[in-house]
């Protein structure tokens, strides 16, 4: 440390050592530097050497110091997947490198060129020949032996949260993976990936409150995407294929939860000449063989709970887990006015707004929901809270519609596509009164939408996956927050 310099702080002291670096010829900000193995990899190839046993392999590591001990003899080495013991000794390195190591903090990267060895505590070492700063860090790591807690930290610093648990670190690669198996599948049953708008003139496809935006160019208000079933649609009606996906980003206007956060991730696709039961069995055949390639096994623990993804799920109405819970048999309620009196004389609170169909579905989401513990098909949605699905020829009042459920969550939604034109455009125009009457989430108008499937449409069955709750699932996870790399968080300034 020159006399010059007069640190106050952490960051100062080691601003101070990139300066003097710099001064003596040495860039602490290096381009590049090639190395030979991950750190995995080594303690894979050298899994079997034994304690005390040296070897003449000379191999080049790179990682971010993550410990020292005894003045830099020892230090442990990470990157991405693993770590190692950097050992430097006078009998490898002259002084004046000996001294630079000493130099070196917690946090910096570095390069490492040597000698592979197993020590007689039986750690997998490499006993350096030479060091290379590669990046100089200015910030102190969190403490090495509580690791990073803070929960507000973990989520606005992910950064910090990844170099300090391996857990999350794991889970977000588990998350990658999940994500390629599950194209990698969708490839094998002949479908193809597309891409959708994300800026939408129509809040259309869900029944969701939208975020705004405004187009200068176009002098136009806009929407980011709440859903892009109707643009998927268009696809499947213009014959670009029979079956296509896309994994997108979707954007609703919602307040934050454990299991909600306002941008999230969902695969959409859809299959022509198939309906709801086959998207059941597509559902199935999907998520147990995700949970078998990223968990190595179709039966997960989470919590508390051992959950089987092994098919056959379990498929109910909705109806039938209504009456089973409350006692009410909506199936035998004749219209709105019968059900308002059931369901009020059963204690359940009731406007007078309330129809068959969005009471029956509010038991279910208040009363049955929480109970869903294994993964269960639950079908035919009442067709008020349902306006793209294909009605039930049988009764007409529901949909051909499910929607799955795991740990009393929602991770999937599908249904046979309604593709009646005259019937699209009078559920439309259901949902514009309800609009009208103050409902922020009623879905729009969409009259370009109608003309498409004018076209016509082939019966198509269509499927959502929500991304983020599966990974929550299969990783363990009891927020969402773990599962996205970077979540929406409160500002802090306000």
């Amino acid at each position: 440390m020159t006399e010059d310099v007069l640190p106050q702080n952490q960051r100062e002291i080691r601003l101070a050592k990139a300066h003097n670096l710099k001064k003596s010829g040495i860039e602490p900000y290096v381009s590049r530097f090639k190395k030979s193995h991950s750190l995995e990899q080594l303690q894979n190839i050298y899994s079997d050497l034994a304690s005390e046993q040296s070897t003449s392999d000379v191999v080049s590591v790179v990682g971010r110091v993550m410990a020292i001990r005894n003045s830099g003899m020892f230090i442990v080495l990470q990157d991405s997947e693993s770590h190692i013991q950097i050992f430097s000794h006078k009998k490898n390195l002259s002084e004046d490198e000996l001294e630079f190591i000493k130099d070196l903090d917690l946090g910096d990267w570095i390069g490492v060129q040597g000698i592979i060895r197993r020590t007689p505590r039986g750690e997998l070492t490499v006993n350096s020949t030479k060091v290379t700063l590669l990046s100089k860090a200015l910030q102190t790591l969190p403490d090495k032996y509580h690791g990073l807690t803070d929960v507000e930290t973990r989520y606005r610093q992910r950064y910090l949260d990844l170099i300090a648990n391996e857990e999350t670190r794991n889970r977000l690669r588990s998350r990658s993976t999940l994500i390629q198996k599950l194209r990698q599948k969708l490839f094998e049953k002949d479908f193809i990936e597309v891409e959708t708008p994300m800026l939408h003139s129509i809040a259309g496809g869900a029944a969701a409150k939208p975020f705004c935006t405004h187009h200068n160019a176009l002098h136009a208000d806009m929407f980011l995407r709440i859903a892009p079933e109707l643009h998927l649609k268009r696809l499947i009606i213009g014959g670009l294929s029979e079956r296509i996906f896309e994994i997108n980003r979707c954007f609703r206007n919602e307040g934050l939860s454990p299991r909600h956060n306002p941008e999230f991730t969902t695969l959409e696709l859809y299959q022509a000449y198939a309906n709801f039961e086959d998207m059941m069995d597509l559902t199935e055949e999907l998520v147990s063989w995700l949970a078998q390639e990223v968990c190595g096994s179709t039966t997960v623990t989470y919590g508390k709970e051992e959950l089987n993804f092994g098919a056959p799920w379990r498929r109910v109405s909705m109806a039938e887990l209504v009456k089973n819970k409350t006692g009410i048999d909506f199936l035998e309620l004749r219209d709105d006015q019968e059900a308002q009196k059931v369901v009020e004389a059963k204690g359940f609170n009731v406007s007078k707004e309330d129809t068959w169909g969005i009471l029956l579905a509010r038991l279910f989401e208040d009363e049955v929901e929480s109970d869903l513990i294994q993964p269960t098909h639950v079908t035919h949605f009442p067709i008020d809270v349902s306006p793209l699905a294909k009605k039930c020829l049988n009764d007409q009042r529901l949909t051909e519609r499910f929607e799955t459920y795991v740990n009393g969550w929602e991770i999937a939604n599908a249904f046979s596509e309604l593709t009646d034109p005259v019937d699209q455009r009078k559920r439309f125009e259901e949902q514009m009164l309800k609009k009208t009457g103050g409902d922020e989430e009623a879905h729009p108008m969409d009259e370009d939408f109608i003309k498409a499937l004018e076209y016509g449409m082939p019966p198509t069955g269509g499927l959502g996956i929500g991304i983020d709750r599966l990974v929550m699932l299969l990783t363990n996870a009891s927020s969402i927050r773990d599962v996205i790399a970077f979540p929406t968080m409160k500002n802090l300034n306000k």
